[in-house]
């Protein structure tokens, strides 16, 4: 096997073979608790009775038939997520992660606004997929050298990142409205009618940056005065991990934008799902038009099936509105956590059930520990020691990145937190 994201000398994983809740099991017969929910998709933990029972009694019934047929979970699971995201008469293509998605997204508003090569504007240090388009999309120091994004049409510009503010701000609150204004201006420079959209991760994402609450309004006011579709990626934000169905939902219906794009949560991850997500308005100007797309797998009857189940669990056990109140208090925490070890330059999150710790050698002059995206080498040694205890946490560079399945029990998150606490008094020596 060739493993994502790694040098393959390098690679060293234990097996897994099952998993309940927020547990993973493994095959030395340990069980680690899950506290990154793998890639942050597994919201609903593993092995989910009732998306296990939805898709054994799917595959029974019927597995598989193309997109070019009816398939009664698909069309069903196509009207649940318009109305969970309010799309009155929109529409839904079904893909089979987050990175086509993405794709998918680029080249359905490409062709609904008669721009086939209009230019997409994306942020530096975003993560959109791996696939060629989405690395393009993609503000990832990872993968720039493989991808040239003007050659695909792709515009960036800085992000919200009020640490680190790139355009000198002194508040989170002014560094969100400039970083929204330095969209407007883009589109402004290049000209509103050769610009396709612009797409953005409303909150949470691998690149460990949490929008102050003043840029998604700014952004969805700049974008709708000059008329340019706005994607939300909400691969990752969505399904609860940001205290909402979708994140843009903490904003109200003013901040809604034209296209959604989903997976991981979808089905809990435990199936490959994505989807597109169209508003009324976009999805109109495609009904006379031959959709210049398709996948063998789009809307797979199994996967739909999944999703629906999904729904059902996040609805019925109350897990958006939980993960909103484990996710104050787990915020509430790690500020505790930040005034005992002075490595910790930065908490962000609180939204939902998804937090962020940044390291620093000084918290005065913010000097990371390692150049982004590197991971200093105490901070691998606290994840290495963190998963020896039975606890895997997820990172990127300087980044400890905490999110839990929506399900976990507290007092399982209360012992992650304590076993933290321990090891950051080891490691960074405070």
């Amino acid at each position: 096997m060739l493993h994502s994201w790694c040098a393959q000398k390098d690679w060293d994983a234990p097996t897994v073979t099952g998993g309940s809740g927020a547990w993973l099991h493994l095959e030395d017969g340990r069980r680690v608790l899950d506290c990154s929910s793998l890639a942050e998709c597994s919201n609903l933990g593993h092995q989910h009775p009732r998306v296990v029972a939805a898709i054994r009694s799917q595959a029974e019934q019927l597995c598989f038939v193309t997109n070019a047929w009816g398939a009664q979970p698909r069309a069903a699971l196509a009207e649940r997520l318009l109305e969970l995201a309010g799309f009155d008469g929109g529409r839904v293509f079904f893909t089979l992660g987050g990175a086509d998605a993405n794709e998918h997204a680029v080249k359905i508003v490409r062709q609904a606004t008669a721009k086939p090569r209009g230019t997409v504007i994306a942020r530096d240090r975003s993560y959109h997929g791996s696939t060629h388009l989405a690395m393009a999309l993609s503000g990832d120091t990872r993968t720039r050298a493989m991808i040239d994004p003007a050659a695909m049409h792709v515009s960036h510009v800085a992000p919200p990142y009020a640490y680190r503010c790139p355009y000198g701000s002194s508040t989170g609150a002014e560094c969100g409205e400039r970083a929204a204004a330095a969209v407007a201006e883009r589109i402004d420079e290049l000209g509103a009618d050769n610009v396709a959209a612009v797409i953005l991760e409303p909150n949470a994402g691998s690149n460990g940056i949490v929008a102050p609450d003043s840029y998604w309004p700014a952004v969805r006011r700049h974008t709708r005065e000059r008329g340019i579709p706005l994607i939300a990626d909400e691969v990752m934000s969505g399904f609860g991990r940001c205290g909402e169905w979708f994140a843009w939902q903490r904003h109200g219906s003013a901040g809604a934008p034209d296209v959604i794009t989903l997976a991981k949560g979808l089905t809990g991850a435990m199936l490959p799902l994505g989807a597109v997500v169209l508003s009324a308005a976009l999805a109109r100007r495609l009904d006379e038009q031959v959709l210049g797309t398709g996948l063998t797998y789009c809307g797979h009857p199994l996967c739909c099936a999944a999703g629906l189940a999904a729904l059902d669990a996040y609805r019925d056990d109350g897990l958006i509105e939980r993960s909103r109140r484990l996710g104050a208090d787990l915020f509430e925490r790690l500020q505790a956590l930040a005034t005992r070890h002075r490595a910790i330059g930065d908490v962000r999150g609180g939204h939902g059930l998804f937090a962020v710790l940044e390291f620093v050698r000084d918290r005065a002059t913010r000097e990371p520990l390692a150049p982004w995206p590197q991971t200093p080498p105490a901070l691998a040694a606290l994840l290495q020691e963190a998963l020896d205890a039975g606890v895997a946490f997820g990172s990127r560079g300087n980044l400890l990145l905490i999110a839990p399945p929506l399900v976990i029990e507290e007092p399982d998150l209360e012992r992650a937190l304590a076993l933290l606490d321990r090891l950051l008094a080891r490691h960074f020596g405070d």
